[in-house]
Formats: C-alpha cells, sequence, structure tokens
C-alpha cells in the first residue's frame, strides 16, 4: 500500500484535530454548571428555577432525588446554588469524586441494572412515602436513569429476569421512545410512579435531556411526568421487534395475558402540585458545536433529521447531504444531533457512534471530508471510548478489510484504537445525546 502524499496527511490530520476541537467545545460548553447558573438561583432562601419561585424556608422538608448519569454533577451544582441545607438521594452509574452531606450514594449500573439500581429504588420510594402537603421534593433526572433506579412493578419478575428483558430491548434496534414505553410499564418508579410516591408533596423536576424534545416524558422513563405511552403501545412494540419469545417467561408472559399495568397519565392527582423545567439538551451542544465550526471557518448547517434513525441509512443521508453543502460552499460543518439505533447481534467491543463512524469511513474513502460521532455522557456502548473519527484516509490506514469485519461483527472499538481514531473523554458528568461533526474541507 502506497503512502499517501505528505500534505494530503497532514490535511487529514489537521481535519481530525479540528473535529475534536469542536466536539470538545461544545461539551465543555454544554455544562451542567454552565446550565444551572443560567436557570436556577437561590438568595435569602428563595429559590428560583426557570420561571418559578420556591421559598425553601416555607416547606417543613425539602428533599432532592437525583438520578441518572449526571446525578452527581447536579447535586454539586445545586449545592453551589443552595448551600448545604439540602439532603436527599443520589444514584449514578459511576462512582463520585466526593460526596456531598446529607445524601445518601448509590451506584446502580447502566445499561442494564444491578443490585443497588434496585436499592436505590427502594429507598427513594420509601423515602418519598415520608413525606406530606408541607414538603417539597426537587427531582433531578438526566439519562441512563431508566437502569440506574429500577424496581420490577411484579415480584414475578427477579432481578436475572430484569437484566435479561434490558438487554432484550438495548439490543432489538428499537428507539430509545419505544424502549422506554415498554421500561415504564414494567416498572414501580418509571411512567410517573414516583410523582405518584411522592404525593402529596409539591413537586419540581429539573431536567438534562438525552431524549428527542417532543418526548420529554421518555427521559429516564419519565419517573415524575405523566406518560404519553399505553399498554396497547407496548404490545404492539413487542410484536414488532419480535420480543415475546426474547423476553424471559415472567416478562412475556404478562405480555401474552394482557397482565401489564398503565402507567399514571395527566389527569392524576400527583401532577397537580407538579412542575417540570429542562435545563440542557442537545440543542445546547448543537448551538456551542455550530459557534466552535464557525470559529474554525466553516459554514454550518443541522439536520437533525436521522434521530433514531438505522445507522447505516443515516451515514448514507448524512454523507449524501454534506456533499450537497460542499457543492455550494468550499468549507462546509455539517452537525447532527440525536441517536442512531444499532440492531446488536453476537457484538464484540464498541456502540453506536464507533459504528455509525465506521460505516462512513466506506463511504468517503480518498474525499477530503472528516467525520466524528461521539456520545456527550463519554460512553460509547460497552467500549472506554465516546465515539470515533474516521476521514478520507481511514480505510487506506486500516487497510480495507479489517473495517468491514468489524462492521459486521460490531467490533469496532479495537480497530479504533489501533488507528488511534477513538475519542476518549472519560464520563463527562452529563448528558444531552450524541453530536455528529461532519467536515467537509
Amino acid at each position: 500500500m502506497t503512502d499517501l502524499p505528505p500534505e494530503r496527511n497532514e490535511q487529514f490530520i489537521r481535519m481530525r484535530t479540528t473535529a475534536r476541537d469542536i466536539f470538545s467545545s461544545a461539551l465543555k460548553n454544554a455544562s451542567i454548571e454552565s446550565a444551572f447558573s443560567r436557570h436556577l438561583h437561590c438568595e435569602r432562601g428563595v429559590l428560583r428555577i426557570c420561571d418559578d419561585l420556591y421559598d425553601l424556608n416555607a416547606y417543613s422538608r425539602v428533599f432532592v432525588v437525583s438520578i441518572g448519569k449526571a446525578a452527581h454533577t447536579m447535586v454539586v451544582a445545586i449545592e453551589a446554588q443552595v448551600g448545604s441545607r439540602l439532603e436527599g438521594i443520589v444514584a449514578s452509574s459511576v462512582e463520585p469524586a466526593g460526596q456531598v452531606r446529607g445524601f445518601r450514594y448509590f451506584q446502580g449500573g447502566h445499561p442494564t441494572p444491578n443490585a443497588e439500581s434496585i436499592q436505590a429504588a427502594e429507598a427513594i420510594l420509601k423515602s418519598l412515602g415520608s413525606l406530606d402537603a408541607a414538603s417539597l421534593v426537587i427531582f433531578m433526572i438526566s439519562g441512563g436513569g431508566s437502569s440506574i433506579v429500577e424496581k420490577p412493578i411484579d415480584d414475578e419478575i427477579t432481578p436475572p429476569d430484569l437484566i435479561a428483558t434490558y438487554r432484550a430491548l438495548v439490543h432489538s434496534g428499537s428507539p430509545i421512545a419505544e424502549i422506554n414505553a415498554i421500561r415504564k410499564h414494567l416498572s414501580a418508579v418509571k411512567g410517573g410512579r414516583l410523582a405518584q410516591a411522592a404525593y402529596p408533596a409539591q413537586q419540581v423536576s429539573i431536567l438534562v435531556s438525552d431524549v428527542p424534545d417532543s418526548t420529554p416524558d421518555a427521559l429516564a422513563s419519565g419517573p415524575t411526568m405523566p406518560d404519553s405511552t399505553s399498554i396497547q403501545d407496548c404490545e404492539r412494540i413487542a410484536a414488532k421487534y419480535e420480543l415475546l419469545d426474547q423476553f424471559p417467561k415472567s416478562v412475556g408472559d404478562l405480555f401474552r395475558q394482557h397482565a401489564l399495568e398503565e402507567t399514571a397519565k395527566s389527569d392524576d392527582p400527583a401532577f397537580v402540585r407538579a412542575r417540570w423545567w429542562t435545563v440542557l439538551s442537545n440543542k445546547i451542544a448543537l448551538d456551542e458545536a455550530a459557534i466552535a465550526a464557525t470559529r474554525a471557518g466553516f459554514a454550518v448547517e443541522v439536520d437533525n433529521s436521522c434521530d433514531d434513525w438505522d445507522y447505516e441509512k443515516a451515514a448514507d443521508y448524512l454523507v449524501n447531504r454534506l456533499r450537497e453543502l460542499r457543492a455550494k460552499v468550499s468549507r462546509v460543518c455539517l452537525l447532527s444531533g440525536g441517536e442512531v439505533t444499532v440492531t446488536v447481534r453476537n457484538g464484540g467491543v464498541g456502540g453506536r457512534n464507533q459504528q455509525f463512524a465506521m460505516a462512513c469511513a466506506g463511504k468517503i474513502a480518498g474525499e477530503d471530508i472528516t467525520i466524528l460521532s461521539g456520545g456527550t455522557d463519554g460512553i460509547d456502548g460497552n467500549s472506554p471510548a465516546a465515539g470515533a473519527i474516521v476521514d478520507g484516509s481511514t480505510l487506506h490506514r486500516a487497510g480495507g478489510a479489517p473495517v468491514t469485519d468489524a462492521l459486521a461483527h460490531f467490533n469496532t472499538y479495537n480497530l479504533f484504537r489501533t488507528l488511534d481514531d477513538t475519542v476518549v473523554t472519560g464520563p463527562t458528568g452529563n448528558n444531552v445525546r450524541d453530536l455528529r461533526i461532519l467536515l467537509a474541507y
């Protein structure tokens, strides 16, 4: 294999660095700290959350429940605003750098629940049950909460059954909103059931969203919000992805016997004194990436239309869209937010971002194009990477065949690591969906 001309190789190296810089800038500026400083403020015991005011001194008890991948960061951020007067429960999938006084900590599992996921759910339900109408509960919800805090609604569903159910859902290729519709109906804490447990307390939910803006109740499977999905939706989704035979018997039987329990709807009394505010979402990350790309000299276009598409279809669409834009502008950056889906069969080490990037590699071989796809939580599938980067030289540098093999076996991480093209941030303490950065030059 002949080497790339030095000037061409240098150009690819520069553009890979530029794409990484844009991604890093988006992560830095779409942070929990900046979002909380914009949307929360506490003065003389009065806490402002977006357009709401809460006089903390007027409540007999103020209790905080923080769950998801951003749980630790959110507790630190609210303590910075309110001080050390708060108490509550924190459940995340990562170990905290330090603990805030007054909080109990749990390390739940992700992407499947573990023993502490169940312990966290039981502790939260017990604590919420002790609140009365003179209490205020502040829920802080972020992505990953579906598995990090979990308790089956049916005692027949054992912990191994719960894990097997989650695995079948995650590997089904179903969009997150459909996955969470089923999770809600199998859970004692999802689909508004934490709100029911907290009733009649005053409630406010602060949301760091990793779901589409149109379906906020899909975030962490909507533990504090009215559920827009139904039992009929669950049965349709299970049939669509042929899940009944993949579910353990205890779960499959609930579907076969039409025995699922309906979740909380908007007319439930639990929501009369409940409010919800999204303080951070994928849009903020896109806006920050657009600013960084503009500073780097690119004309910027945002196209989120492939959200929840299959990764191969999304790769075809975005690469072709980028070519259309490049025909009009010499240097263009196409940004795309949201998530693509991957139906995993006997997978190796990787994730949806690396699978998407590798699928793009063969489509852009030899072209002056660089593509980065990464998760804002810093975690892509079962790999240590947040995502990966490819360009017109990837196929050349990889030798061709390994790319096809890696894609076929859902084992992309090792090849990207060999090429030094992984994007590694470590867990970011944040989670606002994925970001795809496509550069043409």
